[in-house]
């Protein structure tokens, strides 16, 4: 992404994408299904991230926080000290602070050069966010999570795989209830010589690029996020009837664990980051490189990934 796409980005964000509506939600929640049949699908979801994350510590890094808008995010931080949420867009972090207050630390960056130091964080999150940058990009960001991220410490980065299968089986019978209402015309109409603005760029990955480009320089574990994404439950999941099935396809995982973890089923995933701690720790000029291993999970219709990084090494100084 080039200097001017990043701002482009920043501007949308500041002008539109962070300004809340009239009925109080922000522009992005058009790309959250929030119909009452799906609130505790939604609500499970967003917890699943504590699982990749050690519960307590003094600094938590928010990586790309944007407002923290659903309260869900707010619990990633209870059990720390302070939430250093970092933003590209100033109206974000002023949105962020209207919402955790004194909990939070706002800093305005590029998330794939962070202006931190290394060990700096007890933990760290990153929703929906690297994504946002170019591809080639993507590998500066975990890499950059990793260096500020403690040792013996983890991070929860939640991402989209690009194009995964459940989408594309769900593509040309949406296509045809779409025909069938009448609303492609429409949707035809109102997209017709417009282009998508810069603000709304997204580049998102596949399970082989990222064993390449992260899983051989770090130790990466994936896990299942979320299994539906926001277009299939808006067209396929009714209030009759849908919340039982979204309880269903939530459990599936924990039930059918070695039948669910299925790459070429896999419709998205969570990654987690961990940073290990050496048995026999070296002097800080000698610290451990990075562990090229990882231990990977496919689960069946997962549409995003939460990676845990480790790394060996001793823990550096404290966050100033």
């Amino acid at each position: 992404m080039t200097n001017e796409t990043k701002q482009k980005v920043r501007e949308f964000y500041d002008e539109i994408g962070w300004m809340q509506e009239d009925d109080g939600h922000y522009q992005n929640a058009r790309y959250e299904d929030l119909r009452p049949v799906s609130r505790e699908y939604i609500h499970k979801t967003r917890l699943r991230v504590m699982n990749g994350l050690i519960p307590t510590g003094r600094f938590l890094l928010d990586a790309g926080s944007g407002p923290v808008q659903y309260e869900e995010y707010k619990t990633y931080s209870a059990g720390y000290q302070k939430r250093v949420c970092l933003d590209i867009s100033i109206q974000a972090l002023r949105e962020a602070r209207t919402r955790i207050g004194d909990h939070g630390l706002f800093v305005v960056g590029d998330l794939a050069n962070l202006p931190f130091k290394k060990d700096a964080f007890d933990g760290a999150v990153s929703m929906h966010a690297i994504h946002h940058l170019a591809l080639p990009e993507h590998p500066k960001a975990y890499a950059e999570i990793h260096r500020v991220l403690a040792p013996g410490r983890t991070a929860a980065i939640v991402n989209g795989w690009h194009n995964p299968l459940l989408i594309r089986m769900a593509e040309p019978l949406i296509g045809l209830m779409r025909k069938m209402s009448g609303r492609s015309q429409k949707k035809k109409k109102e997209w017709l010589n417009e282009e998508d603005p810069a603000g709304t760029f997204v580049e998102k990955m596949t399970p082989e690029w990222l064993k390449k480009e992260i899983g051989s320089k770090m130790t990466v574990e994936i896990q299942p996020w979320r299994s539906m994404s926001t277009r299939i439950m808006r067209w396929f999941v009714r209030p009759f009837g849908g919340r039982a099935f979204l309880k269903f396809v939530f459990r599936l995982k924990s039930a059918f664990p070695k039948v669910l973890r299925r790459e070429w089923a896999l419709s998205g995933v969570k990654n987690v980051l961990e940073k290990k701690v050496s048995r026999n720790p070296l002097p800080p000029a000698y610290l451990c490189p990075c562990v090229p291993a990882a231990h990977w999970q496919f689960d069946v219709f997962q549409r995003r990934l939460v990676l845990h990084l480790r790394r060996h090494g001793r823990r550096g100084e404290d966050f100033p």
